[in-house]
């Protein structure tokens, strides 16, 4: 199918132009086009088209335990609250807790996100459903002895097989959830599973104080080497939080090509005590997306909100307003700065049509004298009129279909879910 969009606006261009899009990828950005008959056209209304943000670390499904565990210590959180619902969760809980959070990042627009946990058949259903793109990333834990451990790998190999029924859109990955609660020996046979395969791993790594005190007391290093000698640190490893990585760690990711995450929001609210060391990140070239983490400890999945936290924080922690400008955020969001995440953040013919079109006249855009300035320090997801992701028409001035159902069916899950665990 071929879409144009009519009198759309590119930052840095005055004039309206056309943009035509075909299988999936933008074909022609202009005035005055030849475009076929056939054409579907769509008034962009002088909005402005951006390249949609990329989550490059969330839990989709934890949606259901929004607001369920707030304002507790990290490690309670997890097992006093977070740990049990998750053992209650069914396959169908989790593709609807999926959907709820396709329609969220729809809505705000995030066209791609970076995923890891459990019941991967339900997560990868509902992505296919709602038109996104995910790395679906299967969940790793066996804190509670080998049986746990076996029957991750077990999902884990079952997953594989299954994967390439979904689709391009949805491409596999393996989520060890972090070093305290995965053995080495899993450690490394996520390391060797993952290179059998051609997939990336994904892991929180220094995320508190006490996660770098217990592996330097167990293991004599810290995290990243502890990772290293495990042969889990190289250019497919994607590292989530690493608020608490000391120059020496930087260095030994630096050198293996790994990539960072940052998620501000969930470290502010979960209280970690750090700021994700970005200028240090940045001056050994690492690569560096931003992510929302799950709804149970943000509790948005808002990706303009966390840039607002993103470019704040810096700013606090460098003692510099000039630190983490409007327009570098912004690039960090469209994973412009984190090639694994997929996405090119580039509006030019060649390149995959995943964009939004933002509402530039709605009061937080006024006036128009800094577009990035406006999106980031002012907007939320709200000013996203129209979400399209490889040519596909997600969201419409706001609607997307099926809305009502998903809410319905989330909130009878989830109050089941959190009332037994409560």
């Amino acid at each position: 199918m071929t879409l144009c969009l009519d009198n759309a606006t590119l930052d840095g261009i005055s004039h309206p132009v056309s943009i035509v899009i075909k299988d999936g990828l933008i074909d022609q950005i202009g005035v005055e086009l030849a475009i076929p008959d056939d054409t579907l056209r769509m008034d962009a209304q002088a909005m402005t088209v951006i390249p949609g943000l990329v989550n490059g670390h969330t839990h989709a499904a934890m949606t259901l335990l929004r607001g369920a565990g707030d304002d507790l210590r990290l490690m309670e959180w997890l097992t006093q609250r977070i740990w049990p619902a998750e053992a209650r969760l069914s396959e169908e809980d989790v593709y609807w807790g999926t959907r709820l959070a396709t329609i969220e990042m729809i809505r705000s627009g995030t066209v791609a996100f970076q995923d890891g946990y459990w019941h991967c058949a339900g997560i990868a259903r509902a992505v296919q459903e709602s038109g996104l793109r995910a790395a679906v990333g299967m969940g790793m834990v066996d804190a509670q002895g080998v049986e746990q451990g076996e029957s991750c790998k077990k999902m884990a190999m079952a997953f594989m097989e299954m994967a390439p029924h979904f689709g391009p859109r949805i491409q596999p990955l393996l989520f060890p959830h972090a070093i305290y609660s995965v053995s080495p020996e899993n450690l490394r046979w996520c390391s060797r599973f993952a290179e059998t395969h051609g997939i990336n791993l994904h892991i929180h790594v220094s995320e508190t104080v006490r996660e770098v005190t217990d592996c330097l007391n167990r293991y004599g290093m810290r995290p990243a080497f502890h990772l290293d000698r495990l042969g889990f640190l190289h250019e497919r490893t994607i590292l989530a939080h690493g608020v608490f990585l000391d120059d020496t760690e930087l260095d030994l990711i630096a050198r293996r090509g790994a990539t960072l995450i940052t998620n501000p929001t969930s470290n502010l609210k979960l209280a970690v005590g750090g700021i994700f060391p970005y200028e240090r990140v940045a001056a050994r070239g690492i690569a560096v997306g931003l992510g929302s983490d799950g709804a149970a400890s943000n509790n948005s999945l808002d990706l303009f909100q966390e840039l607002k936290t993103f470019a704040l924080v810096q700013k606090h922690a460098q003692k510099d307003p000039t630190a983490m400008p409007a327009a570098l955020a912004l690039e960090v969001a469209m994973g412009r700065h984190a090639p694994i995440l997929g996405q090119t953040g580039i509006i030019a013919p060649g390149q995959p049509a995943d964009l939004l079109l933002i509402r530039t006249s709605d009061p937080e855009m006024i006036p128009p004298l800094h577009l990035a300035s406006n999106l980031v320090y002012a907007a939320t997801g709200h000013v996203v009129d129209t979400t399209i992701v490889a040519g596909r028409v997600l969201m419409r001035h706001r609607v997307i279909a099926g809305e009502e159902e998903v809410r319905q069916e989330v909130t009878a899950r989830a109050r089941r879910i959190t009332l037994a665990t409560s």
